[in-house]
């Protein structure tokens, strides 16, 4: 699409989130006014554009750190990977032009079918999906929910976790985050609170340097997010043990990994 296409209908989408806003307004008595005029008729497309444009699918980040608060902001970003016997858990990482990605572990995808697989909404929806790639160099996967399958009423919907690769240099040890996953009912997901111990400790059985904490996690929350009380994402949890450690893929990490699978 053009350039000045594509500015045109965010002025399109503004104007009409605006009028929106005042058709709420309240009534005051005065002389009659007719009603104003339409500009431009508005489609889903126009709309699911424009708050692309304006990056407006974010889960909101609060000012003070709160985790109950902070969950509530997040909880529909984490959604269920099925895949018949097994499952998984993921986070909406971006909403791009082609529809929500989704970013979970790549031990998770080793058992993702494109004909069986399904993404499970906290919504209550469901939709297919396909690989858009993963990592060599860490434990991350991606998989893209397309636009044409999910349908724009819906994918308007959806909020991805808040994203700031710049973030995981600021962590600390003793930093106080909480981890969400997927738990053994559909419609079941997980939240634990746990304390960050080593945002950069070296983990055999991943190959890598994880942030590594105390927490609690269980099969099946593989893929969901660890973030701090502020609602922003600082990692993929990966794994977990009896004795109440937790480790996960650094959210530097997890975007470097899309930049190379999505060549954005």
């Amino acid at each position: 699409m053009a350039k000045g296409g594509r500015i045109n209908k965010i002025a399109v989408v503004i104007i009409f989130l605006f009028g929106c806003f005042f058709q709420a307004l309240p009534v005051w008595a005065g002389e009659p006014s007719l009603p104003p005029h339409l500009i431009q008729s508005v489609s889903e497309a126009d709309i699911y554009e424009g708050m692309l444009a304006l990056d407006l699918f974010h889960c909101p980040v609060l000012e003070e750190p709160d985790p109950e608060a902070a969950l509530e902001n997040v909880r529909d970003s984490v959604v269920r990977i099925d895949m018949g016997k097994a499952y998984g858990s993921g986070v909406i990482f971006r909403m791009t032009a082609d529809g929500a990605v989704i970013a979970t572990n790549r031990h998770v995808l080793a058992y993702w079918r494109e004909e069986t697989g399904v993404i499970r909404f906290p919504e209550g929806y469901y939709a297919g999906a396909r690989v858009l790639g993963t990592s060599e160099s860490c434990d991350v996967g991606f998989l893209l929910v397309e636009k044409e399958t999910l349908g724009l009423t819906a994918l308007s919907g959806l909020r991805c976790a808040f994203v700031d690769e710049g973030l995981y240099a600021g962590l600390q040890r003793g930093e106080a985050v909480f981890v969400l996953g997927s738990g053994r009912e559909a419609d079941e997901t997980i939240f634990q609170e746990a304390v960050l111990e080593d945002t950069a400790r070296y983990i055999e059985t991943f190959g890598g340097e994880m942030l590594y904490g105390r927490g609690f996690a269980r099969e099946g929350m593989s893929g969901g997010g660890i973030f701090d009380c502020y609602g922003r994402l600082v990692g993929l949890l990966t794994g977990g043990t009896d004795q109440n450690e937790i480790a996960g893929v650094p959210v530097d990490q997890v975007v470097k990994a899309y930049r190379e699978t999505a060549g954005d």
